[in-house]
């Protein structure tokens, strides 16, 4: 996996969120059982724990599986979320945390494949919560290839449906790269709150 400037997409997730309303944070999502509100907690730690797995301070952040909470948000949400996004793409930056190994969710992972993982879970996020929130969305181009990348490399794994991706949803190979790597991840594409 080559280095990807994760600055654009964090902005978009950035614009998404602060675009949430307050009547929104219950609504659905495409994450069973996350309303917007856990979603955007879930991206705000993620954030902080992939920051510190780029910078390699390894510790409690690193450490905590991503099932071991429900994630929430605080009165102060929306300035501490766009504050760890732009932290996060910062860290990324480094060339540095791309390489060697390090350290998140709880599990040692190669630095470029980490880097691969973020990406993943800022384009996949950004599209729960752009749907969630009946957004327009349209991920940054690197960070979907390698958002891609990954979720397609992923696809063949023996544990798929027990863990962080529920089983591919097909989707013609002719579709758009987003759905295709939404589908890869375990969602439906034409996946809409209900009414």
């Amino acid at each position: 996996m080559t280095m990807v400037d994760l600055g654009p997409q964090t902005r978009i997730v950035a614009r998404l969120a602060t675009a949430v309303t307050d009547e929104r944070l219950t609504a659905a999502t495409p994450c069973p059982g996350l309303p917007v509100r856990n979603l955007l907690g879930h991206v705000l730690h993620l954030s902080v724990a992939f920051r510190d797995a780029a910078r390699k301070d390894l510790g409690p952040t690193t450490d905590t599986s991503p099932d071991a909470t429900v994630p929430d948000i605080g009165p102060g949400w929306r300035e501490e979320l766009a504050e760890a996004l732009d932290d996060l793409a910062d860290a990324w930056r480094d060339p540095a945390a791309w390489t060697g190994s390090t350290r998140a969710g709880g599990v040692d992972l190669p630095g470029a494949v980490a880097g691969a993982v973020v990406a993943d879970e800022l384009v996949v996020h950004g599209w729960d919560l752009a749907r969630a929130t009946g957004q327009r969305y349209d991920p940054d181009p690197d960070a979907l290839d390698a958002a891609h990348g990954f979720l397609l490399a992923a696809a063949g794994d023996a544990g798929r449906g027990n863990g962080v991706f529920g089983p591919v949803v097909p989707v013609p190979q002719d579709a758009p790269l987003l759905d295709r790597a939404v589908g890869l991840s375990g969602r439906d594409p034409g996946w809409r709150p209900a009414e």
